[in-house]
């Protein structure tokens, strides 16, 4: 009997060792990794960059409190306020947490305004994490399930319906923040409308909401900028992130812009390891890898991707549509489909379905043409099966 708690249902497959886009399970089996940890290691398996960051680090200083200065904490914010065109940034040790802390910004904003009970607009479909607040701000009724009472402070719109929210608007005066992700991963890689994210910018500075942008999976490269936003030319007042920050370290980021940055201030929140020395030197080699060649190159390939799909599988019945942004793809389908992760694996391939009918891939940056085409024809093998 094992003594890991059962949260993740059965594994069967064991993975020992990794390279590249590559990696191997026990037996000697080798995947080609169409998912990088779900958008993790966005830089590939054993990264030297990143290898080398984590062996110095840990060699000279693991962990101090952050009632001292940390040199990589300071040069990893220069860097992602730099990246990012933000003021201030709170390191955590996950997405989660980084979306507690925007939450927590969003609370005393209003609080601090005189707003009874200060809301914040959440979408429906949406996926924000596994702690309290984050579960109660994502839209899956499913992942609940169990763990009622959720927490007050949030009202639902539809996802890329900018109408639903002035209808919010009108109904709730004590409304302070929108959450929502500019792609939504979970919820079935659902890409709005182009002009989405500056219509809730613009709703925002009416009314003097702040904008909070859950970049979790959507940073750190994945979309062929590092963050969704900048193809929109708009600035959030909060942006979260972590994934592919740290190409498997663990860490995340709240960062603030504008009102936002004045909001918090000694004491009002905090962590343990958030923004310890190992993850922090580990993502600031993250950041130097991603140079704009970089980023051109994976909005580059994730488009062609998708064409090389649409042109071959996109007419079929079964598929209603495929779409993504940069290396983040869903291929929906007509029908539930979670039988084609186990499928993929017999083929060498590990991807993941999400919102039950899509198939959902998150490839590596560094993929090799060979290692392209292996992983689209598999796709193409197993749809054309269904």
């Amino acid at each position: 009997m094992s003594t890991l708690m059962n949260t993740y249902g059965e594994r069967t497959l064991t993975l020992v060792k990794g390279e590249g886009s590559r990696v191997w399970d026990d037996a000697g089996n080798s995947y080609i990794d169409g998912i990088s940890g779900i958008a993790v290691c966005g830089l590939g398996h054993s990264h030297p960059a990143v290898t080398r960051a984590i062996t110095e680090q840990a060699g000279t200083l693991l962990h101090v409190s952050n009632l001292y200065n940390i040199p990589p904490q300071r040069e990893l914010a220069d860097k992602l306020c730099q990246a990012s065109g933000m003021e201030k940034v709170f390191f955590s040790n996950s997405g989660a947490e980084a979306n507690e802390a925007a939450i927590k910004i969003a609370r005393k904003y209003g609080n601090d305004k005189g707003i009874e009970n200060p809301t914040v607009v959440v979408m429906n479909s949406a996926f924000h994490g596994r702690t309290m607040a984050t579960l109660t701000a994502t839209g899956n009724t499913k992942v609940q399930q169990g763990f009622a009472p959720l927490l007050p402070g949030f009202v639902r719109a539809p996802f890329n319906d900018v109408a639903a929210i002035e209808v919010l608007a009108a109904e709730h005066k004590n409304i302070v923040a929108i959450l929502v992700e500019p792609v939504q991963g979970e919820g079935g890689v659902r890409v709005p409308a182009d002009d989405y994210l500056n219509k809730l910018r613009e709703l925002c500075d009416r009314h003097e909401w702040l904008l909070m942008l859950d970049e979790i999976q959507t940073g750190n490269g994945r979309t062929g900028q590092y963050f969704a936003y900048q193809h929109n030319g708009i600035k959030p007042d909060v942006v979260t992130t972590a994934k592919g920050l740290g190409n498997g370290v663990p860490i995340g980021a709240c960062l603030t812009h504008g009102r936002a940055s004045e909001v918090f201030g000694p004491g009002n929140h905090g962590s343990t390891f958030g923004g310890n020395p190992l993850a922090c030197h580990a993502a600031c080699a993250v950041l130097d890898a991603l140079d704009n060649e970089m980023l051109a190159q994976v909005a580059e390939r994730g488009e062609q991707i998708r064409e090389t799909l649409r042109q071959s599988i996109g007419e079929l019945d079964q598929v209603v549509e495929i779409r993504g942004h940069g290396l983040m793809i869903g291929i929906e389908l007509a029908e539930p489909c979670p039988e084609l992760v186990a499928k993929a694996r017999e083929l060498g391939l590990l991807i993941n379905v999400t919102a039950g009918n899509t198939i959902r891939l998150l490839p590596t940056f560094v993929m090799t043409d060979e290692e392209t085409d292996t992983l689209v024809n598999g796709i193409i093998a197993l749809v054309e099966a269904l």
